[in-house]
């Protein structure tokens, strides 16, 4: 049995690009068929975004970027696309544009109770999917007590703001690896993967990285 590969992943619970990610990234490891092990990392693609912004994600763009509320529009448009095409149902007319300091915290809460994956996955169809709020502390709780966490102990820890340091040490190594932007996927510490790849792409790293492994075992 030869060991697993670890990949640590950066992404953001807003990105609609790290939700795809995911999806061709886990194809990828099926494909692979090897043993991975998984860990997440925080990164804020928008840190000055109020909780509760008000407008919707095309007023958000469109401000943020300097862009056309049609052009806007057509980018959602191509992005839902592409997420339909990995089996994802993206609703952009409900989703809640907020900060996402408090959902990563969570996301490091959840993994301290080895449930960061799950959280991770609740978290990315809450947002896109399901219309909920991932800004908010009682929000946030609930959709931890949908997956098991402890509600009140999550509430708790938000509060105290317990995980907010490992957050903020994530950005930095983020920052110190020269991550410009997520998802970024860094394999067995040393391939650095950008973008939402093709699933072939990962499995390809995930087999080379295996191969090099064996060689030097």
């Amino acid at each position: 049995m030869s060991e697993a590969i670890k990949v640590d992943i950066w992404s953001d619970v807003q990105c609609p690009w790290c939700y795809i990610g995911k999806r061709k990234f886990e194809a990828g490891a099926a494909q692979f068929g090897g043993d991975v092990e998984v860990e997440y990392h925080s990164f804020e693609l928008s840190p000055d975004t109020p909780v509760d912004f008000d407008g919707t994600p095309v007023d958000y763009l469109s401000q943020r970027k300097g862009l056309p509320i049609d052009q806007v529009e057509q980018m959602l448009e191509r992005v839902t696309g592409i997420a339909a095409s990995v089996g994802l149902d993206y609703d952009y007319d409900h989703v809640h544009q907020t900060n996402t300091v408090k959902a990563h915290e969570l996301i490091h809460y959840a993994k301290a109770k080895g449930r960061q994956l799950d959280m991770k996955e609740r978290l990315l169809k809450a947002y896109f999917v399901d219309g909920r709020h991932v800004g908010r502390i009682e929000d946030l709780a609930d959709l931890a007590a949908e997956i098991g966490l402890d509600r009140a102990d999550v509430v708790g820890a938000l509060e105290s703001n317990r995980y907010l340091a490992d957050v903020k040490a994530d950005v930095a190594l983020a920052t110190e690896y020269g991550i410009q932007g997520v998802p970024f996927f860094v394999i067995d510490g040393k391939y650095g993967v950008s973008g939402a790849q093709d699933a072939e792409t990962f499995a390809n790293v995930l087999t080379q990285v295996r191969t090099e492994k064996e060689a030097t075992s």
